[in-house]
């Protein structure tokens, strides 16, 4: 199998792109990207590390990251694994990337920029929900901003296929299954909607 090993045969393959491609690309955000991030209450963030890359999905009940100024978002850290892969990340190496998705939108937003870490008391209590506040705050400095293709959502049918997850595994089967048994299974997900929420926030 032939392996595509420098960009001389990478560009040779694809091509140039189409002009829209880089003309959708801003420095800061336009009127329009700074809405449809607002309604953004989900999305992507990548980071880049000596471990490795990860992506770790960040939701919230209204939008997902606070549009400071047109060149600045706020994202607060709310509950989760306390793996800290994401943050730990970010304090070594402040590249960041930010995918925001809003159901039924065949569109995806896309930002890049350099990342840092404030537990500023009164950033944090702009994010409050019912007496609980993020430990922490991402600051998302804007390097470029644009939108993605929509074919990968539309080949996915991500918003119009229904619910195809009536027979995948649970997170107590997957938990199982790597710990070789000593935890998770069917207590897990019996205790994991409780459990969730009183620790949502």
């Amino acid at each position: 199998m032939r392996r595509i090993a420098d960009l001389e045969a990478l560009h040779a393959l694809y091509g140039m792109p189409k002009p829209a491609s880089t003309r959708k690309v801003a420095a800061r955000l336009t009127d329009s990207y700074a809405r449809w991030i607002a309604a953004a209450r989900f999305c992507i963030l990548s980071t880049v590390g000596e471990e490795g890359t990860d992506a770790s999905p960040r939701g919230d009940d209204g939008p997902v990251v606070a549009v400071l100024d047109p060149g600045r978002l706020a994202l607060p850290d709310w509950r989760g694994n306390d793996r800290l892969d994401s943050l730990r990340n970010v304090v070594r190496d402040s590249r960041v990337s930010l995918l925001f998705m809003v159901p039924g939108s065949s569109n995806v937003v896309r930002v890049n920029g350099q990342g840092w870490i404030t537990d500023d008391a009164d950033l944090r209590a702009r994010f409050a929900r019912d007496g609980a506040l993020p430990r922490s705050v991402l600051i998302v400095d804007i390097g470029e901003v644009y939108f993605q293709c929509a074919r990968a959502i539309l080949r996915a049918r991500l918003w119009t296929a229904g619910d195809e997850s009536a027979n995948l595994p649970t997170a107590g089967d997957m938990l199982a299954s790597a710990s070789g048994g000593d935890e998770g299974g069917p207590d897990y997900d019996r205790t994991w909607p409780a459990r969730a929420a009183r620790t949502l926030w």
